[in-house]
């Protein structure tokens, strides 16, 4: 396998980072990151389960859809503070992946469309697709960081708000979907690294941000030395001092 070749590792590793970006996306938007649920001990009223989400608060009794209190501006009076985190780590994580399938697109493009032997001209301004793919394992692996870390601390500061008030409170479906997404960029990152190690030979730098030298570069190199050493001492001009009479 070399890395001039699109390979399904790349094309599996793109389209789990899209699926990966998706949930991210789902998770940002949906109100479903912590349910604080209010029991009532009056026969005429009904329960309310109020959701909180990282931009909205809705507030449903129990049976119906219908937002009974619904808060667009919860962003700007967010009180809990893994919510907080999470409103810029997710979009960051978000960036940092999207920036990660735009590398992984440029190397497969660059893969398919490129010639492997470029113009000697433009060698040194190209763009090597086994460096980018490289790179956008990197990206992917910091964007599961970025993601998973304010995701799990979600589940013990719910527990944290349970011993402090009363116990109301329980993670929900938001969790799982951001938890779930970071394991797909995590698997996107194992894949990339994996079509690398695989399609590099081992005595070759690991890193390489620009394309590889065509083979025709290498034509002109000189000689080892221990090519040179095997010269025959009679091949060398010996000046010869002849006495005349």
């Amino acid at each position: 396998m070399g890395c001039r070749d699109v390979h399904a590792a790349t094309v599996l590793a793109f389209l789990s980072g899209t699926a990966s970006v998706a949930g991210l996306l789902a998770a940002v938007l949906l109100p479903n990151w912590r349910q604080m649920r209010l029991y009532t001990f009056n026969k005429n009223e009904r329960n309310v389960t109020v959701y909180t989400g990282l931009w909205i608060k809705c507030a449903r009794f129990d049976g119906s859809r219908d937002c009974v209190i619904y808060d667009p501006q919860w962003y700007t009076a967010v009180d809990q503070l893994d919510l907080r985190v999470l409103q810029f780590a997710l979009p960051l994580s978000m960036f940092t992946a999207v920036s990660a399938l735009f590398l992984c697109l440029i190397g497969m493009c660059n893969t398919a469309f490129v010639s492997s032997v470029p113009n000697m001209k433009l060698a040194k301004c190209l763009v090597n697709s086994a460096g980018c793919h490289l790179v956008a394992g990197l990206l992917f692996l910091l964007a599961c960081a970025i993601c998973l870390t304010p995701s799990i601390w979600v589940i013990f500061y719910n527990n944290y708000l349970n011993r402090k008030y009363e116990p109301v409170f329980s993670f929900d479906i938001s969790v799982f979907i951001a938890i779930a997404s970071a394991g797909g960029l995590f698997f996107t990152s194992v894949l990339l690294f994996l079509w690398y190690c695989a399609c590099k030979s081992l005595p070759s730098p690991f890193w390489q941000p620009l394309y590889s030298h065509a083979p025709s570069m290498h034509s002109y190199a000189s000689q080892p030395y221990s090519a040179r050493s095997r010269l025959s001492a009679i091949e060398i001009d010996i000046p010869v001092v002849t006495h005349t009479s």
